[in-house]
């Protein structure tokens, strides 16, 4: 096991890896640019090394820094959280290269996974359902709209190194086809330098549906249940449980064997996320694979019991999963609330002073943040400034424990998505669990 380890991240997911470290008596190391001297994860760790200016590509997207804080604290081990480098396969190399450990998959996983073409074509090797569509080269627009045709249209056109919703774009008729294609290309070559795209069927009214996969170096691998995602705005989550009000038992298991499947196909260790999309007659089919923690982890934690960022430190240092399938047991109802710092109607972004920050407590409440009455909020990096995660023995409880904790959350200075929280657990779509990935824009669409 290690001894001391760095995490390469910020805000709440680095003090919610420091915890775990801390539990298992690993010492931890932090990093900081110039805009988080005064931040939580700082204090909260070991030692903490600063590593450049403000903006993230200064600072905590430059390998070489990251590096270079090892080597000056001796760190066997660096966790890359969620985002800046956490999926970047190079960055994995470099690491190796220095004999440092990286506390996720190899570089062949990323890569593979990485790539939204080259991850279908594992996943359809793998017998995974995959959304008809064509994952070779795309030529031109004449070619685009002839791919459509043959697929049936609705469509969709999506960037092959895409995320985030950007380099997307749905084709109902052959003219959109050619629209979409031109716009989609060029938004790819802006937005991740690579203008390569591909065409699938559009599932009408889908819910977004993920499964916890866990693997190590010596053959084990498992699935920790689902994750229902589908609460979301321009393609970002805002909202998750687990499990889904939506799936059934027999469901629930061909996604996990499946996402297993391909966990194998691609010799994934560590913990890592298989994405779906689901149609109202529960067919579902592969999106992607996310290769690393997800932000959303915490409510698979509440309820299997399972500490992901553990098992993550426990295979990255050579040890087997603590867990077998069989032990695998759900345990009641759990669902996490993203609060950004943004205008909960706009989402514009909310940079500014914490003038008052009181989080709720009690039975089933966990809050995972990185701020404090008095912190500012620096305008480089994303809006996330905490989670709230809420547990309940069945999802109607949870439910009543997540109204009573959003009413004792308090931020004040700036503006949050709590009020758009408060709003949606009072809903009688979302307390019966009847929604799919257009319900949130729909519902913000009739409020304004």
């Amino acid at each position: 096991m290690f001894t001391k380890i760095l995490i390469a991240n910020r805000g709440e997911i680095a003090c919610r890896v420091i915890k775990t470290a801390r539990k298992m008596g690993i010492a931890t190391v932090a990093v900081y640019s110039d805009a988080d001297r005064d931040a939580v994860h700082v204090e909260m760790a070991d030692e903490a090394v600063h590593i450049g200016p403000s903006p993230a590509a200064q600072s905590y997207l430059v390998p070489e820094n990251i590096i270079a804080a090892c080597k000056a604290t001796g760190a066997e081990a660096v966790h890359p959280g969620y985002g800046f480098l956490s999926e970047r396969a190079s960055f994995c190399e470099a690491l190796e290269k220095e004999g440092i450990i990286f506390i996720g998959p190899k570089p062949k996983a990323i890569r593979a996974m990485g790539d939204k073409i080259e991850s279908k074509k594992f996943a359809h090797a793998a017998n995974v359902s995959t959304v008809p569509g064509w994952l070779g080269v795309i030529e031109n627009a004449g070619h685009a709209e002839k791919i459509a045709g043959e697929i049936g249209y609705p469509v969709m056109i999506k960037a092959s190194a895409g995320g985030g919703g950007k380099g997307m774009r749905i084709a109902w008729s052959k003219a959109e086809v050619r629209d979409g294609f031109d716009r989609a290309r060029s938004e790819a070559k802006s937005s991740f330098g690579d203008d390569r795209v591909f065409i699938e069927k559009f599932v009408v009214d889908p819910r977004h549906i993920e499964i916890q996969v866990l693997a190590d170096a010596h053959g084990n691998a498992l699935y920790l249940g689902e994750r229902e995602c589908s609460i979301q705005r321009r393609n970002q989550k805002v909202v998750e449980e687990a499990p889904s009000p939506f799936l059934d038992a027999k469901t629930r298991k061909a996604m996990g064997e499946q996402s297993v499947a391909l966990a194998r196909a691609v010799d994934y260790q560590s913990a890592g996320t298989v994405e779906f999309i689901v149609d109202s007659e529960k067919n579902f089919y592969f999106l992607e694979m996310n290769t690393r923690l997800q932000v959303e982890h915490p409510v698979t934690e509440a309820i299997t019991g399972i500490d992901l960022v553990h098992e993550q430190i426990r295979v990255a240092s050579g040890g087997g999963l603590s867990v077998r399938q069989e032990d695998i047991r759900f345990q009641g109802h759990a669902i996490e609330c993203r609060i950004n710092a943004e205008d909960p109607r706009t989402f514009t972004p909310s940079p500014g002073t914490i003038t008052h920050f009181h989080t709720p407590g009690g039975l089933g409440i966990r809050v995972d943040s990185g701020v404090y009455s008095g912190y500012k909020i620096p305008p480089y990096y994303d809006s996330l400034i905490g989670k709230l995660i809420v547990h309940g023995r069945n999802r109607v409880e949870c439910m009543m424990r997540l109204r009573r904790a959003l009413d004792e959350f308090v931020v004040d200075g700036i503006k949050t998505t709590l009020p758009l929280f408060r709003d949606l657990v009072g809903n009688a779509d979302i307390a019966n669990g009847e929604y799919d990935i257009h319900w949130l824009e729909k519902y913000l669409a009739k409020e304004d």
